[in-house]
């Protein structure tokens, strides 16, 4: 019988007691997330997930929720899953990521999910997945691997 269980997350404690509002807060200010049309959605020390509804301005010439958009979301939910392990008094700020694109963008919404992989000091490592959703369906389309750096002594 196939295993279709996702593997187990890697449990993180946060290094600031105020993570989930110091998270919360820097989405609220992220203009591009609230020009697109993003929520945060599930939210737990290391893992953070962006949700995307459809729209039409959001999409390339077939339809499909662009490429660029896919990405933004996804290098999001990678930052904010790796800033709830970060210090308090830090800030997250992306080096680096390589994106595939495994199938259309075709959904409904998007749903974009950031997992950290490893945290240290001055780098984290985060794994991102995007999941089109279409008539209640999920559609692996998107998977990424980012580098982190921690913006010692930067106020959120």
């Amino acid at each position: 019988m196939p295993h279709t269980a996702r593997p187990a997350r890697n449990v993180f404690e946060p290094r600031n007691p105020d993570w989930e509002p110091t998270v919360r807060g820097s989405f609220a200010r992220q203009k591009v997330m609230t020009l697109l049309g993003a929520e945060m959605g599930a939210l737990a020390p290391g893992h953070c997930e962006i949700r995307l509804p459809f729209r039409e301005d959001l999409t390339q010439q077939n339809g499909f929720f662009h490429a660029g958009i896919t990405s933004t979301i996804v290098d999001s939910a990678g930052g904010y899953a790796g800033l709830t392990v970060m210090p308090n008094g830090a800030d997250v700020l992306t080096v680096e990521f390589k994106l595939n694109l495994l199938a259309p963008a075709d959904g409904e919404y998007l749903v974009a999910e950031g997992q950290v992989l490893k945290s240290g000091r001055n780098l984290v490592i985060t794994r991102g997945e995007v999941y089109a959703i279409k008539n209640g369906k999920a559609t692996h389309c998107a998977t990424m691997q980012q580098t982190l750096m921690t913006m010692h002594g930067k106020e959120n």
